[in-house]
């Protein structure tokens, strides 16, 4: 059996994805159509070509056109239950949902509690009906004024210590330049104080000065980190760390960080040592899956199973969960490891 087989079948864990940025062509003209929101395509060919990146501002407008067809938290239940059916279709028994509160909240006055009693149902229900565990990073947008982000920070913190909140860190997007993380450091520090982890994107159009100040933050894993490559002993001190980097190659090249696969530092992390997660970001808008994203990157890089498992298992042992149910992520997934490398005549 190939390699491909092997992929297609095995368990996989993913901890960088978008849920916004999850909607399909079908779901958005769907909730264009249910709320009378004029879109800049008529037809699913039209939108999928439409989520063609262009630059940071089309991306930016996309987005922000995504999040005004949610119009109610059964619509943000709904993205959540269609993108966890994609989900468990590839296997993938354990994500973990970036979600960006406060542009619903500014958009059309949703409550944070709203929204994440929407969440959760959508969570409850993939996980008795797919048997597939979701849990939420909380994000900030990087556009957004210090004092709005202080306001995602807050209404995550009331949540945060509610039995079946579903929360597991703060996070922060959204483009760098000209937004770096200092600029949100009292609402990640108040985050801290009340004992919520930290997740924050740099080093994607950032440099690796963007990476380090995420660190400095304290941020527990590096969303994206591409450019930490750029700085060799930055690089050393992530593998030190054992700090996790979730890794999205397709979106980097979509959103021009990398101009080929073949030219993205992936490996290049991988055989400096470092943590390395695969992760597929946005999928619909780069045209892609979490399975794709180890297709493409097995082919272009020659990865066997025991390198795919390396990559999966990086992910299951950086989830933010308690030991314990880390601990039984990570024996479920090597369970499935197995039983896919029996089915593919794997060693």
């Amino acid at each position: 059996m190939t390699i491909a087989d092997y992929i297609h079948a095995v368990p996989k864990v993913e901890l960088h994805v978008h849920l916004e940025g999850s909607m399909s062509p079908e779901t958005l003209l769907m909730l264009a159509n249910r709320h009378h929101i004029a879109l800049p395509a008529d037809t699913v060919e039209g939108v999928r070509e439409w989520f063609t990146f262009v630059d940071m501002p089309h991306f930016v407008d996309i987005y922000l056109t995504i999040s005004r067809c949610l119009q109610t938290p059964d619509d943000i239940a709904q993205l959540a239950r269609d993108f966890l059916r994609g989900q468990a279709a590839q296997n993938v028994l354990y994500t973990e949902i970036t979600y960006t509160p406060y542009t619903h909240y500014q958009q059309k006055g949703m409550l944070f509690a709203e929204q994440l009693t929407a969440l959760n149902r959508a969570r409850r229900w993939a996980e008795a009906e797919l048997g597939v565990t979701v849990r939420y990073i909380i994000d900030i947008n990087r556009d957004v004024t210090p004092e709005q982000g202080m306001w995602t920070a807050n209404a995550l913190i009331q949540q945060y210590h509610q039995p079946g909140s579903g929360i597991v860190a703060l996070g922060l997007g959204g483009y760098e330049q000209g937004n770096p993380p200092g600029k949100f450091s009292l609402a990640v520090a108040r985050a801290q104080a009340a004992g919520v982890p930290i997740v924050l994107h740099a080093g994607e159009h950032g440099g690796p000065d963007s990476v380090r100040a995420a660190l400095a933050l304290g941020s527990l894993r590096i969303g994206h980190g591409v450019h930490a490559i750029d700085d060799p002993a930055l690089v050393r001190e992530l593998v030190a760390r054992r700090i996790p980097l979730e890794i999205s190659p397709t979106s980097n090249l979509g959103l021009g960080v990398y101009p080929t696969l073949d030219e993205h530092p992936i490996q290049d992390f991988i055989d400096a040592g470092a943590v390395v997660t695969l992760n597929s970001d946005d999928p619909p808008m780069f045209n892609t899956t979490l399975t794709n994203e180890y297709l493409t990157c097995a082919d272009t890089f020659g990865w066997d199973a025991d390198q795919v498992d390396a990559l999966i298992l990086n992910a299951a042992r950086s989830a933010l969960l308690p030991p314990r149910d880390r601990t039984w992520l990570i024996e479920r997934v090597r369970a499935g490891m197995a039983q896919a490398r029996g089915m593919n005549g794997l060693n």
